[in-house]
């Protein structure tokens, strides 16, 4: 039976090659050694190793590699070429560094206790400056950043956003070192996860590009579009319990698409503001009731005033029929887009949190939802106060 401090000096000998060099160093080990090796090192390393195994530990190889859960750390991680013991000296780290066969790949050593826990990095600067005699326990940053393989890749950015550093050491519940993440594949992913939410709010997948095909693109897309026609269903059907009020007073059949589309852009300002807050972190420890306050009042604000301008428009469109009260009317518009932009205020707020709350992605058709709350609140107010006051 191996022995598991036998076994860790030969996972941290394998880190500290290049995957050529890792293979022929397995090859005179055991099969069950190998796959107590490799099950130990990032996915990413692992298939390189295995491409220079020769066709019968290939096999042992695939056994050992373990499934790495899309979306996480663990999917993007490099192995860490640079993990010394804190009693190695600084004359020994770099006489490391000078005999790596990458070390330009290397931009932290990461030191570690006998327990080979991380416990502090050391800059190569801080390295060049030190004096020979001294150990990497001296001259190191102590208790380091530190990210996990199972860790969301949304927390990992979220996590990183504020620190920018070059690289990230990955370890495990035991704070031991298996693998690296470069920082710029972390804000790679924050680009893209950014650049995605436009298309995700009306129901475009993530994973769509330019080059996609036809067929899958429409599998992507068509039944956000079905959830779409269901949602304006309902949306026609508030409309049609005020048939009557709308055949009395025609002139309000014009405005309803005004409307609709002025509290549909106020609902998805708030939208992006709150999912730009959720992808960049800016929502952990902000109180939602203050954000909900804040896009109220926004909504109060520019509703009162694109009112105005609507209740002018509308009375001028109803001054000539004298069956109707043009003023009456004009104020029915500018309560009811008053009221109708603080409810899209509201529901840019709510959707991608309610969304995130039952685990569905935040951005995932989010303007498909809000759109449907901001026509029902916004038209149905409108055609309930013209059936209150006018009628």
């Amino acid at each position: 039976m191996n022995k598991p401090d036998d076994i860790a000096s030969l996972v941290r000998a394998v880190r500290a090659r290049v995957p050529m060099d890792a293979a022929q160093m397995l090859t005179k080990e055991s099969p069950e050694r190998i796959g107590a090796v490799l099950a130990e090192l990032p996915q990413a390393f692992v298939d390189r190793i295995k491409a220079y195994l020769p066709p019968e530990l290939q096999l042992q190889a695939s056994a050992a590699l373990t499934e790495v859960t899309e979306n996480t750390v663990g999917e993007m991680m490099d192995p860490a070429l640079a993990v010394l013991p804190e009693t190695t000296t600084v004359e020994e780290a770099i006489a490391f560094l000078r005999h790596h066969d990458t070390p330009q790949q290397i931009t932290y050593i990461y030191v570690t206790d006998a327990e080979d826990r991380l416990i502090g990095l050391t800059v190569i600067r801080d390295l060049i400056l030190a004096a020979p005699g001294q150990t990497l326990k001296e001259v190191m940053l102590p208790e380091p950043f530190a990210l996990t393989t199972d860790m969301e890749l949304t927390d990992a950015v979220k996590a990183a956003i504020h620190r920018h550093y070059p690289v990230y050491p990955v370890v495990d519940p035991d704070r031991h070192v298996i693998g690296v993440v470069r920082g710029w594949r972390l804000f790679e992913r924050q680009a893209i996860e950014i650049s995605a939410q436009s298309g995700q709010m009306v129901g475009v997948d993530k994973e769509e590009r330019l080059y996609t095909g036809i067929w899958r693109a429409f599998k992507m897309r068509h039944h956000w579009l079905q959830v779409n026609l269901l949602t304006a269903f309902l949306a026609g059907f508030v409309v049609s319990l005020f048939e009557g009020t709308i055949t009395q007073i025609v002139v309000l059949a014009a405005f309803l698409p005004i409307l609709a589309g002025q509290s549909g852009n106020t609902g998805c300002q708030a939208l992006a503001i709150t999912l730009r807050g959720m992808t960049l972190g800016d929502m952990d420890g902000y109180p939602v009731r203050k954000l909900i306050t804040k896009e109220l009042i926004l909504g109060a604000m520019n509703g009162l005033l694109t009112g105005i301008v609507a209740g002018v428009a509308m009375y001028w469109m109803s001054g000539g029929d004298s069956t109707h009260n043009a003023l009456v009317l004009g104020l029915v518009i500018l309560l009811a887009m008053t009221g109708a932009c603080m409810a899209s205020g509201l529901f840019g707020v709510l959707v991608p949190l309610i969304l995130k709350r039952f685990g569905a992605d935040p951005a995932t058709a989010s303007s498909i939802f809000l759109t449907t709350g901001t026509d029902i609140a916004g038209m149905g107010l409108m055609l309930f106060l013209a059936t209150v006051l006018v009628l």
